[in-house]
């Protein structure tokens, strides 16, 4: 994507230093954060320095890359292990992670060449996935289309593109006119401070609204369609994704909205047999009592917004039961949300 007249990824590797987008200071400031370790890395996944499925995905095969470049001791292989299981630990929940770690220990088993090479391969079909994804799903939309998101599963959150953004992205492209509601997704906002600040950046028509505003906003027949994008996949179909996420889906079933999910084949565990075995990341409740922004010299500063001493409760997903998923837009096509249909589209080419 392009920012100002250059173009970024999300996430790369430059030597053995990872660079990304440091997100944590998205909207009011753009600036790329520089990973010289394996840990540094780590800190940057769980900081939520870098966040998103894909993204995140890339990172930890960065950092699992990086391990096996700067790990020299006589224990290499055991510290390199470790390092596996610390990168495994920073963010319990995505898929991606956990995917993009195994494909490049194993590569870096045979060579470190081979480490990097895969972790680079990994970025790269992020990257394809992402922009198949888009045209699978702007082909769902209509010449004009209103579409909810929440949360932020755009460019920032996989390597370009996206996955629930990709389809807008590319029907603007088509020519089609689509205009699109940003949940702002308490607590961290990562749609009204991401997702706002991708559709700005891009020129697409956009709106932000809280997150209570969706029901009112559905009545109304002013929304045609939900993406969002996933966490994890189970064989069965069901999805986790960012909070808030179910009650979207509850509500556009309801009131005959499609309601997509937009994710590559790499989000599906299949070892994972229902959304209950998902494991569901709790946050520090630092993220709902208190809130970022800047203040009237443009600094950004912390604020206390709920009742003092009061405690909070901050679980990072929910998980949506496939019986309320119109359909998955995988690089592979769109698939129903059930067993049988799945197992399928991972067994193509």
């Amino acid at each position: 994507m392009l920012v100002g007249n250059k173009e970024y990824k999300t996430v790369w590797m430059e030597g053995t230093s990872v660079f990304m987008i440091q997100q944590n200071l998205l909207p009011f400031e753009f600036k790329v954060h520089e990973c010289k370790t394996y840990w540094d890395t780590c800190i940057a996944i769980t900081d939520m320095v870098v966040r998103g499925a894909g993204a995140i995905g890339a990172a930890a095969g960065f950092a699992m890359a990086q391990a096996f470049l700067t790990i020299g001791t006589k224990e290499r292989l055991k510290m390199i292990r470790e390092a596996r299981s610390d990168i495994e630990n920073t963010r319990p929940t995505a898929r991606n992670l956990f995917y993009a770690v195994d494909r490049v220990y194993r590569a870096g088993l045979e060579s470190t060449e081979k480490a990097v090479a895969e972790a680079e391969s990994v970025a790269r079909e992020d990257e394809e996935n992402s922009k198949a994804i888009g045209e699978y799903g702007a082909a769902l939309t209509n010449e004009k289309a209103n579409i909810l998101t929440h949360c932020n599963a755009g460019w920032l959150a996989f390597v370009d593109y996206g996955t629930a953004l990709a389809p807008v992205y590319l029907a603007r492209e088509q020519g089609k006119e689509v205009f699109v509601y940003v949940d702002e997704t308490r607590p961290r906002a990562q749609g009204g401070r991401l997702t706002a600040w991708e559709l700005k950046n891009a020129g697409v028509p956009h709106v932000i609204i809280p997150d209570n505003a969706a029901a009112s906003l559905m009545a109304q027949g002013k929304i045609d369609m939900v993406i969002t994008g996933a966490d994890r996949i189970a064989a069965n179909g069901d999805t986790a994704n960012k909070i808030g996420t179910l009650g979207r889906a509850i509500l556009a079933k309801a009131f005959g909205i499609p309601f997509y999910i937009a994710a590559p084949t790499s989000t599906f565990d299949m070892n994972c047999a229902t959304g209950r075995e998902i494991p569901i990341e709790e946050r520090s409740q630092d993220e709902v009592l208190y809130q970022t922004g800047t203040d009237a010299n443009g600094h950004l500063i912390k604020v206390l917004v709920c009742s003092p001493g009061s405690p909070a409760y901050n679980p990072a997903f929910d998980v949506t039961p496939a019986r309320y998923i119109t359909g998955i837009i995988t690089e592979k096509g769109m698939v129903t949300a059930d067993r049988l249909s799945i197992k399928k589209l991972m067994k193509k080419d």
